[in-house]
């Protein structure tokens, strides 16, 4: 009886790590190819964010720092989910932390606008999915260099 719980036990924590693995890979996709988006074509990608464009310095603000935000946010739950590493996830958790919070600033100070709660309750998902998977997966402190890291 003991050891049948024991497995089931371990079956439900590899399937949690498993399923919290997939989320991480498909949510880093995603965020890596909306990068992607603002790269090739920022201003229409920047209008479905509700950003106008002034001129050519706007143009390449938005393409330049919209792109890092979700392309670094993305590939460090892609890299998180495929090396099984949770320390690439408090990168992406920390990103997104500081947007929620931004825009929970923003909400109170000026005032909230429309729909306002979508991109703050992606942004959400986004940090409990990164500290779950964080928790969940093996982690080491970037402390041993970037190269053994990346498995060099």
């Amino acid at each position: 009886m003991r050891a049948s719980g024991m497995k089931a036990l371990l079956l439900l924590e590899t399937s949690m790590r498993l399923i919290l693995t997939a989320l991480l890979f498909v949510a880093g996709l995603f965020f890596v190819f909306l990068g992607i988006g603002f790269l090739l074509t920022p201003a229409s990608s920047a209008e479905d964010f509700g950003l106008a464009t002034s001129g050519v310095e706007g143009l390449a603000t938005i393409r330049a720092d919209m792109t890092a935000f979700f392309i670094v946010a993305g590939a460090c739950m892609i890299w998180g989910a495929w090396r099984r590493k949770g320390d690439p996830l408090l990168i992406s958790a920390a990103l997104f932390a500081i947007a929620f919070v931004g825009r929970a600033i923003n909400a109170i100070a000026v005032e909230p606008y429309d729909g306002f709660w979508a991109p703050m309750l992606v942004e959400a998902l986004a940090v409990a999915l990164c500290l779950a998977a964080y928790r969940m997966l093996p982690h080491q402190a970037f402390a041993g260099g970037l190269n053994r890291q990346l498995g060099r």
